[in-house]
């Protein structure tokens, strides 16, 4: 499995010059510099709209990488009041996670420069995400390739080793917005509510979801570090397939608590995106707020409300992937112990193998024939990203399902003819499932030194330059006084 497929939002043009009043002329280049690469990221994700074929995720990091330290100089200059602000700056930014009538991602406008950090750096999250997408398919199945070479199949594990770290990098960068971005959100929210100023309040920053969106990073990323962990025996596998296992397989239990991991990431990534749904203002409510925005309504007694986005729902399509990839995990790791069972349990197991075994097939069959997405059936509201993403899935629980068949048919005539071990029920082997491991961790995110501006290295170099010089100000004023008060009657005057 590869991980999910973000749509890149788009955004408005902007000036930062329009509304940074720079009093000392210190920084007019830096206001500049700044405006231009904002540009660039417009132009960027405008091409990627644009674009019906591959995407270049990787331009889309590197303008990223260059616009963030400038829009950190910005913001610390602010902070500072090396810059001050002539109005309140507001940023047009499209909203992709947030699920609308006809699927269009509306494109809505969000005052403060907090809105603008966290949109860049939701984007820089997705990019990252898109390019270990990228680079995973690139890899084809490669493990399954019985002329691949020992050196070419390290050479892929270790881009697919990238990938994980890709994907590790995106999931902090949601945590980091989540924790670091959203109070600065959350407080200009209420201040420009109580200037007059619209202000939405869409999915694609709400703290549950942004937790969300890393749990489901860590689990892509976990989904592909199973995969490197495997591909030496999944190659041997192709030569003998189903038991006993090769020599070269690492442990089937150790597989089946991988699985379980990822499970307990989609889940829980889940129930979080589904959370602002379920917290939606009821119609009546956001009536009387649209009423407020007009002036048409009385204040309430806790003063303006920042307005809500109408529609507050996660898109279906990424509900849709957490369902159906928790269903998948499910049946995996119900796979691997089964085998677990069948290769390690000796006799006693080889009824345990076969319930396991059996209950992965169910499940396989199941996600096979649509899986939990009963839309993808009348096919409502599904978009061509999500049919190339189904079609993956599918392609690839095919090949589980054959594999899964093949061992579930060798433990079961070992059982009937040696062992003769009643085949538990799933509630009884339901009871016997361990907890699952994890295999990768977050990369917490630090945010980029300002290019200019406090914090920057110019600003630090010359705040050390100025202390120094006036410490050398110091020891020539103190070696001064001293040498005018060296001889007899130093000071004093008739």
């Amino acid at each position: 499995m590869s991980s999910y497929l973000y749509e890149l939002p788009t955004t408005g043009a902007i000036s930062f010059a329009e509304f940074c009043q720079d009093d000392t002329a210190c920084y007019v280049s830096f206001i500049a510099e700044a405006t231009e690469s904002r540009a660039n990221l417009r132009a960027t994700l405008k091409e990627s709209k644009r674009s019906d074929g591959e995407k270049d995720n990787l331009k889309l990091v590197k303008v990223l990488d260059e616009y963030l330290p400038k829009l950190c100089g910005i913001l610390a200059c602010v902070k500072s009041g090396d810059l001050t602000l002539k109005s309140e700056p507001i940023f047009s930014w499209r909203t992709t996670l947030s699920s609308s009538l006809f699927n269009a991602s509306p494109r809505l406008s969000f005052p403060s420069l907090a809105a603008e950090l966290a949109f860049t750096l939701l984007t820089y999250a997705f990019a990252l995400s898109n390019l270990a997408r990228a680079v995973v398919e690139s890899l084809g199945s490669y493990e399954y390739e019985r002329a691949i070479s020992d050196a070419e199949r390290k050479a892929k594990d270790e881009r697919l080793a990238f990938a994980v770290a890709l994907l590790c990098k995106s999931a902090g960068i949601f945590e980091h917005i989540a924790k670091e971005v959203m109070p600065a959100w959350d407080e200009a929210r209420r201040r420009v509510a109580l200037g007059g100023i619209s202000c939405p309040n869409p999915p694609d920053l709400s703290r549950e979801v942004l937790i969300g969106l890393s749990k489901l990073a860590l689990a892509d990323a976990q989904t592909l570090a199973i995969r490197k962990l495997l591909s030496r025996a999944a190659f041997d596998s192709t030569l003998t397939p189903g038991p006993p296992l090769p020599r070269s397989h690492p442990s089937p239990a150790l597989a089946a608590k991988l699985h379980l991991e990822c499970v307990a990431f989609y889940s829980s990534a889940r129930a979080l995106v589904k959370t602002p749904g379920a917290s939606r203002p009821s119609p009546s409510l956001s009536k009387s707020r649209f009423k407020l925005s007009l002036g048409r309504g009385k204040e309430s007694e806790s003063g303006p409300q920042p307005d809500q986005v109408e529609g507050q729902d996660v898109v279906p399509e990424l509900r849709r992937y957490l369902a159906d990839e928790t269903a998948y995990h499910n049946a995996m790791s119900h796979k691997w112990l089964g085998v677990d069972a069948g290769e390690n349990g000796g006799t006693t197991q080889g009824g345990v193998a076969v319930g396991f075994l059996a209950w992965a097939k169910k499940e396989l069959d199941d996600l096979k024939s649509g899986g939990l997405s009963h839309g993808a059936v009348a096919g409502i509201g599904i978009t061509d990203r999500e049919k190339d993403i189904r079609e993956a899935r599918r392609t690839v629980i095919l090949a589980e399902l054959g594999k899964v068949e093949t061992f579930l048919k060798g433990y079961k005539r070992m059982n009937d003819t040696l062992n003769y071990q009643t085949v538990p029920p799933q509630s009884e082997l339901q009871g016997s499932i361990p907890a699952g491991r994890a295999a990768i961790a977050l990369k917490p995110y630090m945010r980029p030194t300002p290019d200019f501006g406090p914090g920057s290295v110019e600003h630090t170099r010359r705040i050390a330059e100025e202390l120094d010089l006036a410490g050398k100000n110091d020891t020539t004023s103190a070696t001064t006084g001293q040498t005018e008060g060296s001889y007899a009657g130093a000071g004093s005057y008739f």
